[in-house]
């Protein structure tokens, strides 16, 4: 009888010790009542905010969970860049992101005024102010990415200039210049130019007529990065080349502005609208044939462009819009990746990931207070 009893205390024993558990456990049947709940100001290991808090409720960790975004990118590769990056910090607010769709600059401009795209990061002012009535009943400058650094206008080879004389366009009235910058034989200088569709090919066009070049200049609208490495292949081949460019922009990495080129100017003051003249001159231009240069073009600010209904109803993108810049010397360098190969959209991709963890604890700051903005 001894062995029996001893069993059924035993299991008594092991009862007791069940419900004394159970009984010390939370409702919810948790391990440890005493742990503190995780919290919109916790991160996981990768950095990424938590979004529960004590009440299991959704906190403003990810203001953009649920809403979709379209964003659309310029036709111009060097421009890519920037909308990975805007988008990625959108992907990081919540925001459900498409891929951005490529438009030309007029299409672009009707269509985020209608709202059938959200954003782009690739506005260029004033060069697209030409494009405000379009778009300012929907839509309007939202942040910018890049203040004034971005140079556009007009270089020629190093060698013509020094072996013609060139200073400015006006230079290509001569006969001697036209015809050694004559690549198919018309008559006239071949200048690699802007497609239409782009404002830079509203100003060069501008330029020519006004001043009276069109009989002398071969404005080649072609696809622009076909056309720059027809001109970089005449280039190597000892042929003298004219053309337009933009920076940050690959062609000033492969063709070095006072090595292989030099930026020349204006014979006089020439723009499509009205604007402070001044600003047409730039200086400190580097590789430019003097300081300061009429360059013709003012120094523009890349800047975000938004759907205003859009903006009012995201206060988080609208605010990471507003913070978000990116440094010149980093775009120069992500274009100069670019044109080594490292083109892909993965590739882009990766460069704009590798550029926010470069930059993380800004990116951290700037996540921060667009979350703080959607709760206001």
């Amino acid at each position: 009888m001894n062995l029996p009893r001893r069993l059924w205390l035993l299991a008594t024993l092991l009862l007791a010790t069940t419900m004394l558990v159970a009984a010390c456990s939370d409702d919810s049947g948790s391990e440890d009542a005493t742990s503190e709940p995780t919290t919109s100001g916790e991160t996981t290991e990768t950095g990424t905010p938590t979004s529960t808090e004590a009440g299991g409720e959704t906190s403003n960790a990810m203001p953009g969970e649920g809403v979709s975004v379209q964003p659309a990118r310029a036709t111009w590769n060097t421009g890519y860049f920037q909308e990975a990056i805007y988008s990625a910090a959108l992907e990081d607010l919540g925001y459900d992101v498409a891929e951005a769709q490529e438009l030309d600059n007029p299409i672009f401009y009707q269509s985020v005024a209608a709202g059938d795209v959200d954003f782009w990061a690739n506005g260029w002012f004033p060069l697209h102010n030409q494009y405000e009535e379009t778009f300012s009943q929907g839509a309007e400058i939202a942040g910018t990415v890049a203040v004034g650094g971005a140079l556009e206008g007009y270089l020629i080879d190093k060698a013509g200039a020094e072996e013609f004389g060139i200073t400015t366009l006006a230079d290509f009235e001569r006969p001697e210049v036209k015809e050694a910058y004559d690549a198919d034989g018309d008559g006239k200088a071949d200048l690699h130019a802007c497609p239409e569709g782009w404002g830079c090919n509203t100003v060069i066009g501008h330029h020519l007529d006004d001043l009276g070049l069109r009989d002398h200049i071969n404005e080649i609208t072609a696809g622009y990065s076909a056309s720059m490495a027809d001109a970089v292949a005449r280039y190597e081949d000892g042929g003298h080349i004219l053309f337009y460019t933009w920076t940050p922009n690959w062609t000033v990495n492969v063709l070095a502005p006072g090595e292989d080129v030099v930026w020349i100017g204006l014979p006089q003051p020439s723009y499509p609208e009205e604007i402070d003249e001044d600003r047409l001159t730039i200086s400190g231009v580097a590789g430019a044939v003097s300081d300061p240069l009429l360059m013709g073009f003012p120094a523009n600010d890349i800047n975000v462009v938004a759907n205003s209904q859009f903006l009012d109803e995201n206060p988080a993108a609208a605010k990471m819009f507003e913070l978000i810049q990116i440094p010149l010397e980093d775009i120069f360098a992500q274009n100069a990746q670019m044109n080594d190969g490292e083109d892909s959209q993965d590739d882009i991709d990766r460069q704009a990931r590798e550029w926010i963890q470069a930059h993380q604890s800004d990116w951290d700051a700037w996540l921060a207070e667009a979350r703080a903005a959607a709760e206001m």
